[in-house]
């Protein structure tokens, strides 16, 4: 008998601003759009799958966790969706350092920060690297099904997608010769892949060592792996290890930042320093914010 969880009323939480906004690629909206308000998504997690619906309700928003019973949602995805953490006071703190911040903050009070699986965040990020969104779910999704477990029939049917695996363990991928590593189509990225699963796999790479050290340490440690530069490092530590003071620059967040907060041309690594010190530890959560405010005023358009 199929059983669904259910949360009703649930405040600074809007699915499809948490999962399109970069932060993570095992996942595929399924529903028409047709009915506005609800959404429908299938996501990979570690070795789950998931088929979640939002709906309007008369005080925030309904979620309904298809096929998943108590056990399930409180011990993965009660955690994975970060909901225990108080948003409320981080969006306090975002617009107290910076109150032009306010109207985005409340039009896009979904935003959350989702607790992923570290090795699967440090190869998503290595994928991203020059590549837009759909490109690195499609790379993400040909890895799984190329080198990862194969789903059971019993997780097929909770599903509205095409997905079929789950993301490569760091056994698979450490073993998995460059070769078939680039037939998911992940071009130049194919040996810093590889390097990465298999400084994993040896240990050298360890997430238990990375949560113990300084984040400036834990960065340097990352950026050991071929391919790993500081943008990449500092997705890993954010989405990947839970550093939320950790603020990540690319081409857009420095032309959003430089256009707010600097005159002309700036190293990525003062921005970074700047964000940082004057965010503190909502850095993380601060940076999805500005990157929206870039879209919606166009900042740094060509």
């Amino acid at each position: 008998m199929n059983v669904n969880y259910v949360l009703e009323n649930i405040k600074d939480f809007h699915i499809r601003d948490v999962l399109e906004c970069g932060q993570c690629f095992h996942f595929q909206r399924t529903d028409s759009g047709i009915n506005p308000g609800e959404y429908e998504y299938d996501i990979v997690f570690r070795d789950r799958v998931l088929h979640i619906k939002e709906e309007p309700d008369s005080d925030g928003v309904r979620l309904i966790f298809e096929n998943t019973e108590d056990w399930e949602y409180q011990t993965i995805w009660r955690e994975y969706f970060d909901l225990d953490r108080d948003y409320s006071k981080i969006k306090e703190k975002i617009i107290l350092a910076d109150p032009r911040l306010e109207e985005i903050v409340e039009e896009y009070s979904g935003i959350r920060i989702l607790n992923q699986d570290f090795f699967e965040t440090l190869i998503s990020f290595i994928i991203s690297q020059n590549k837009q969104i759909p490109q690195i779910k499609q790379v993400v999704n040909n890895l799984s099904s190329e080198l990862g477990t194969k789903f059971d029939v019993t997780m097929i049917n909770r599903l509205g997608s095409e997905f079929d695996a789950f993301f490569p363990t760091v056994e698979q991928l450490a073993l998995a010769s460059e070769d078939e590593i680039r037939a998911s189509k992940c071009g130049f990225r194919a040996p810093y892949i590889k390097d990465a699963a298999e400084k994993v796999y040896s240990g050298e790479i360890s997430e238990d060592e990375l949560l113990k050290m300084d984040t400036d340490v834990a960065r340097q440690k990352l950026m050991t792996i071929h391919g790993v530069g500081e943008k990449v490092a500092n997705c890993v530590l954010l989405f990947g290890l839970g550093r939320t003071e950790s603020f990540p620059v690319d081409v857009w967040m420095k032309r959003i930042c430089e256009y707010l907060y600097f005159d002309g041309d700036t190293p990525k690594q003062e921005i970074e320093a700047f964000a940082m010190d004057k965010f503190g530890d909502v850095a993380g959560y601060a940076q999805q914010y500005l990157f929206i405010y870039g879209q919606k005023h166009r900042i740094g358009a060509k």
